[in-house]
């Protein structure tokens, strides 16, 4: 039967199927938890819904967070925290009651906090969300995202979604208990931590939340107190500066300097002369005395960023203030003290360059006391859309733009992006991006062709593998056949097959031999 209103099957007519299927769902289900992915799907597809999201309500927090959704990745899902009174979620929470906005792109309610499509194919769309009551509480909110249809009452969708909120309360009360058990586990985990460790803090200059750098943070908090030499391993663009930072930053010399040294660009015939400094007359121009970078850093921390580019002599020299803590400047007699804390950093594999010989192994030793290994962009893809929104506040600041957003198929692009060039590439990106926006939002076309894909750029291969592998065959028949002026026996030859199956090719591609015959 047709709905006489969308003029497709109606979907009341199916409503008792399904609140039958997800009542059988819950009550043969051994955990009702993991039958909201599903029951969510199924609702859905009977809308014909884009997106639905079932949220909790956390009292103690005031905030409500999605539990399960379909239609959101797990990215998106991460964003949607809603406080008591924010956004619809909020408002319906806060309300008890439910809450319709017919086109979302034009509501100043709708916050979009998961940064979801404010259309669908050029379409508006419809937000619904209905509270979860359970024993005259609101417990979390049902609520789906719909194509608009001027034509369906919003009142059946409400009444349909409150009926299925009623059904799934036990599958609530199960997630409720399930994320409590699991923020107590959080909770005793971090208290056990902060017994070891301290208190747990992430350095104020670097971005990101995964588990690596969560690592990562442990090891600056660890070795930042003490004077022990750090080796700051990884990719160029990783951040092994910042990292440097933030260990000087946590160190007990923070009020102090920070010199930071980039052995890479400075020439071999200058390095010593920077590092250490060099009386007047030590060499043809040295016409006054030049304090190096280690007394510019006295009491504080010196960084050696790409020591693995340091010329071999140059290793020796620093491999003595490493073991003894003094150095002499060039031309000069007089020991000066080392009282500086060393941090080293480099994107080469020293473990090979001491088989090449480029590296001394005994200066490997000195500096390889504590390492750190800084996970790439792409072993951190959890943390691309905060930095994202990082550098998206860092660029609206220093460039004067208005970016507000970047819409979800962007962002997909940059999670499967590989970055070969790491954070320091992402940034480039980003900032271009922010520059090309002309409403305020990041768009998939704003971002490099590096980054397009066949989807984003609208250009799909049509045909598969067979097509193309067809389209190939026949351009190589058609290649012999010219260099052989139509000859088959000798085109079949050229092509190395038998002139038996050239000719079946011939035939099914409907290519005239002879006509090449004419090109001579």
């Amino acid at each position: 039967m047709k709905c006489p209103k969308t003029n497709n099957v109606c979907y009341g007519s199916k409503e008792l199927d399904l609140l039958s299927e997800i009542s059988s769902r819950l009550m043969m289900s051994s955990s009702s938890h993991e039958e909201l992915y599903p029951i969510l799907q199924y609702l859905c597809e009977y809308l014909e819904a884009e997106s639905a999201m079932f949220t909790i309500y956390d009292k103690d927090k005031e905030t409500a967070f999605i539990e399960v959704a379909y239609g959101l990745n797990k990215v998106q899902q991460g964003r949607g925290n809603y406080k008591k009174g924010e956004g619809i979620i909020g408002r319906v929470i806060e309300m008890a009651q439910p809450v319709v906005i017919p086109k979302i792109s034009k509501s100043n309610l709708f916050l979009n906090r998961t940064k979801a499509q404010l259309v669908s194919d050029g379409e508006e769309l419809t937000f619904i969300c209905v509270p979860i009551i359970i024993e005259g509480t609101v417990e979390g909110t049902l609520s789906v995202t719909r194509k608009y249809n001027p034509n369906i009452e919003f009142e059946e969708d409400k009444r349909l979604l409150s009926i299925i909120g009623g059904l799934i309360d036990q599958a609530a009360k199960a997630s409720k208990k399930h994320r409590a058990e699991v923020d107590s586990l959080k909770k005793e985990n971090t208290e056990l931590q902060s017994q070891l460790t301290g208190e747990k803090k992430n350095p104020i200059n670097m971005v990101g939340n995964s588990g690596k750098m969560q690592d990562v943070y442990s090891l600056i908090k660890m070795v930042a107190p003490t004077q022990s030499t750090v080796l700051i391993r990884g990719e160029s663009g990783c951040g092994k500066e910042l990292v440097a930072e933030a260990i000087h930053a946590a160190s007990n010399v923070s009020k102090k300097t920070l010199i930071k040294v980039n052995c890479s660009a400075l020439p071999d015939s200058l390095i010593e002369s920077e590092l250490f400094g060099h009386e007047k007359g030590a060499f043809t121009g040295a016409d006054q005395q030049r304090i190096g970078r280690f007394e510019l850093a006295q009491g504080g921390t010196i960084f050696l960023d790409e020591i693995g580019d340091l010329p071999l002599t140059t290793q020796v020299k620093l491999l003595r203030v490493l073991q003894e803590r003094e150095f002499e400047r060039l031309g000069g007699s007089k020991t000066i003290k080392a009282d500086v804390r060393i941090v080293c950093a480099t994107n080469r594999n020293l473990e090979q360059a001491i088989e090449d010989g480029s590296f001394r192994e005994d200066f490997y030793y000195r500096i390889n006391v504590f390492p750190i290994f800084i996970p790439s962009l792409k072993e951190r893809q959890n943390d691309i859309p905060i930095l994202v929104d990082h550098f998206i506040a860092k660029f609206n600041l220093k460039n004067g733009t208005k970016i507000k957003r970047i819409t979800t198929s962007a962002l997909d692009m940059l999670m499967v992006y590989n970055w070969p060039g790491n954070i320091r590439e992402l940034e480039n990106v980003i900032e271009r991006a922010c520059i090309l926006s002309v409403d305020g939002v990041i768009q998939s076309h704003s971002l490099p062709p590096t980054l397009q894909t066949a989807e984003s750029s609208g250009t799909q291969s049509i045909g598969g593998l067979s097509f193309f592998v067809e389209k190939l065959e026949r351009q190589l028949i058609r290649e012999a056949l010219v260099s052989t002026k139509g000859n088959v026996t000798k085109a079949a030859q050229q092509l190395k097959i038998t002139e038996r199956m050239l000719g079946t090719r011939i035939q099914k591609y409907n290519i005239e031999a002879w006509r090449f015959k004419l090109k001579e």
